[in-house]
């Protein structure tokens, strides 16, 4: 088993004013030659949007883009005729293949967006460019794993797919809760909220841990949690 450890203060950070945003990988400014990505999750970042504010109309290609709302909605607009708004409960999934535009932005007059958004490199390039979003129930993943993404060509009922060998994945877990996870390739285990333990690795909020070479994860919950698990190949 190998296992990389990404605590929370660690990672890059940029505040925009209208943004505030930390960057688990190398993006924009923030570049680390060992923070360059895992496997094929190439960008995780955790953004905090003011009222009022958003990010304009900019192009994208050869990206499978996913977004996850945490708190307040984010409305959403493309060049595919898309025009809707995610919110907490709900993710996002679009394509971006042989290229789209879009853009993000926050209608609330009093109260900001919090979302991560990731990027997966995708396996075939130049795909035709797709658009989904989904409401998940959170009964559906008390003590127990909810699959949200998973690949197109081998997709998970219920989830969202994406061009890529790649399962997303929730799990809200009550104190105490023992569980395993059984990795596909490689995870990454990235803690929204609580306190846990991964393969006796402790995990405090927006900490995160990288696992391979192994066929089970250990989980335990040591307080409310609400941990989000990206499996990706990791060539």
């Amino acid at each position: 088993m190998k296992k990389i450890i990404h605590k929370s203060a660690t990672r890059g950070f940029a505040n925009h004013g209208w943004l505030k945003s930390h960057h688990t990988f190398s993006f924009g400014n923030y570049q680390n030659s060992e923070r360059m990505n895992f496997g094929m999750l190439r960008v995780l970042n955790d953004d905090v949007v003011q009222p009022k504010m958003g990010f304009g109309t900019h192009p994208h290609k050869n990206m499978e883009i996913i977004s996850i709302p945490i708190s307040g909605a984010l409305s959403h607009k493309d060049s595919m005729h898309n025009q809707r708004a995610i919110e907490v409960g709900e993710v996002q999934v679009m394509s971006a293949g042989t290229g789209l535009t879009h853009s993000e932005f926050n209608d609330s007059k009093t109260d900001a967006v919090n979302f991560l958004q990731l990027w997966i490199i995708p396996e075939v390039e130049n795909a035709t460019p797709y658009y989904n979003q989904k409401m998940f129930d959170k009964a559906d993943r008390k003590n127990k794993i909810q699959v949200l993404v998973s690949p197109k060509d081998k997709q998970i009922e219920g989830s969202l797919p994406i061009n890529q060998q790649s399962i997303i994945s929730m799990i809200d877990v009550d104190p105490g809760f023992n569980t395993e996870y059984q990795l596909k390739k490689g995870a990454y285990f990235f803690l929204i909220e609580g306190e846990i333990s991964v393969e006796n690795e402790m995990l405090e909020k927006r900490d995160a841990i990288g696992i391979t070479d192994t066929n089970n994860v250990s989980i335990q919950a040591i307080k409310q949690s609400k941990l989000l698990v990206i499996d990706v190949p990791m060539h």
